[in-house]
């Protein structure tokens, strides 16, 4: 499954993982796109709470860049660093770079759109 993030109007394709709660986001992006306001935290991540809850299936990971996440089931993690932390993973970023996702994101508040077409 894919989906779409777009970040200051570029659209980037995102390769979902395949578990439940990657399922989970899939059918409520079905029913429209789900806006994200964004903030960074701790230098390697874009955080910011999604509209309800995914189910979770946290375990000890280590998120790399361009990786999404789920955290505490109802915060959308979009990783620009490594972090390790128990987690559960949504799917990956595909065609972008650390350093260019890094830059796309910029510093401070980001909105996020999360869509399927």
């Amino acid at each position: 499954m894919e989906i779409f993030v777009i970040i200051n109007e570029q659209k980037l394709k995102a390769v979902l993982a395949e578990n439940s709660r990657a399922l989970a986001l899939y059918k409520e992006l079905e029913k429209g796109d789900i806006i994200i306001n964004a903030s960074d935290y701790g230098g390697f991540e874009k955080s910011g709470k999604l509209p309800s809850p995914l189910p979770r299936n946290d375990e000890q990971i280590t998120m790399q860049p361009c990786d999404i996440i789920l955290y505490s089931g109802q915060t959308f993690v979009l990783a620009y660093d490594t972090n390790s932390w128990s987690l559960t993973r949504l799917g990956k970023l595909d065609g972008i770079g650390k350093d260019e996702l890094k830059k796309l994101l910029g510093t401070g508040d980001t909105k996020i759109r999360l869509s399927v077409r």
